[in-house]
């Protein structure tokens, strides 16, 4: 379910997932076979030509090698993906928090109870509020969740119950479940239109993207603290997230214009990183590496894994020719 322009070959790329990760995987999971062009033009299929089996033990996995490389190994030219049945029945429902922590404990809650919930979305309250205008929906501006359930229609009915209970004792209010196509495709198009909501904020400026993954336990302590330093930071930095796996993303516009801006920007940045691997979790949980996380990739993973994957770039691609200077 990719947002704004992905395409899954990007997505594949960078080890990305959408909206539907914490009922069905991201990526990774959902890659079977990929055929890659090697650096030295060789056409490679990870899992050999025309194989799609749900699972194998044969060799070492080359397609989880190419899913997170960042094109640094070769290009990803095709990708054959795992399917899910469509469920007989999907409710969707927005609820508005009085707070960011109460919006994330209320996700942790829902998790802990076992509900089978397909998609858990956040949206902080700026986040809520430039949604809403951009779509034309009004939304609250309060920090806000969009779940949607799937199942049979006799499950339903008890998930959407669970559920409610959970958010009311969050403090949640504002459920109105919409079971329609059309409806529904309202809701999930105004999420996956948050990047061009979030930059509406500041016409003329920049976006800058990033994002980081924490154990569930950890969840609410990170989103309020990040929420507290984007704030002392006085940065433009609305916040949304796939907060059903642990991963949320700042999406933070700023005056490419502006040297001091764009300084406090990469400040912040590291903060974030330093913050969720001193949570126990990773510096990016899908928009990966790049150029500004090398040092962090060096403090999450540690020399040896670092020269682990040094290895690998250079047997793949001796004479460095993918993507240079990126990850490593």
């Amino acid at each position: 379910d990719p947002g704004a322009d992905a395409s899954l070959c990007g997505m594949a790329a960078t080890g990305a997932s959408g909206t539907n990760a914490v009922r069905y995987g991201t990526m990774r999971p959902n890659v079977l076979n990929l055929r890659v062009v090697l650096p030295d033009g060789r056409l490679l299929h990870t899992a050999g030509p025309g194989r799609q089996p749900r699972k194998r033990a044969a060799g070492y996995d080359l397609t989880s090698l190419f899913v997170g490389s960042e094109g640094t190994l070769g290009f990803l030219t095709q990708a054959t993906l795992r399917l899910h049945p469509l469920p007989e029945a999907t409710a969707v429902t927005i609820a508005s928090f009085p707070s960011v922590g109460a919006a994330v404990a209320c996700t942790v809650q829902v998790l802990q109870a076992a509900v089978p919930v397909a998609r858990i979305e956040f949206l902080d309250e700026v986040m809520a509020d430039a949604c809403g205008r951009f779509s034309g929906m009004g939304l609250p501006v309060a920090a806000t969740l969009l779940l949607e359930l799937h199942g049979s229609r006799r499950s339903l009915a008890e998930q959407q119950q669970q559920t409610e209970e959970i958010v009311r004792q969050n403090g949640g209010s504002g459920l109105a479940w919409a079971e329609g196509l059309e409806e529904r495709e309202q809701l999930w198009s105004m999420r996956h239109n948050a990047w061009y909501a979030a930059l509406a904020l500041r016409p003329g400026c920049q976006g800058y993207s990033t994002d980081v993954c924490v154990p569930i336990s950890r969840l609410p302590d990170v989103v309020v603290e990040t929420k507290q330093d984007l704030q002392a930071s006085s940065l433009t930095g609305p916040m949304v997230g796939h907060v059903g796996d642990g991963n949320f993303h700042c999406i933070l516009v700023f005056n490419s214009q502006d040297p001091e801006e764009a300084q406090r920007i990469h400040a912040f940045t590291q903060r974030l990183g330093r913050r969720a691997l001193a949570a126990g979790g990773t510096c990016t949980g899908e928009h990966g590496v790049g150029l500004g996380k090398r040092a962090l990739l060096q403090e999450e993973l540690g020399q040896e894994g670092l020269d682990t994957l040094r290895s690998i770039k250079a047997a793949l691609d001796p004479h460095n020719l993918m993507n240079p200077g990126k990850v490593l």
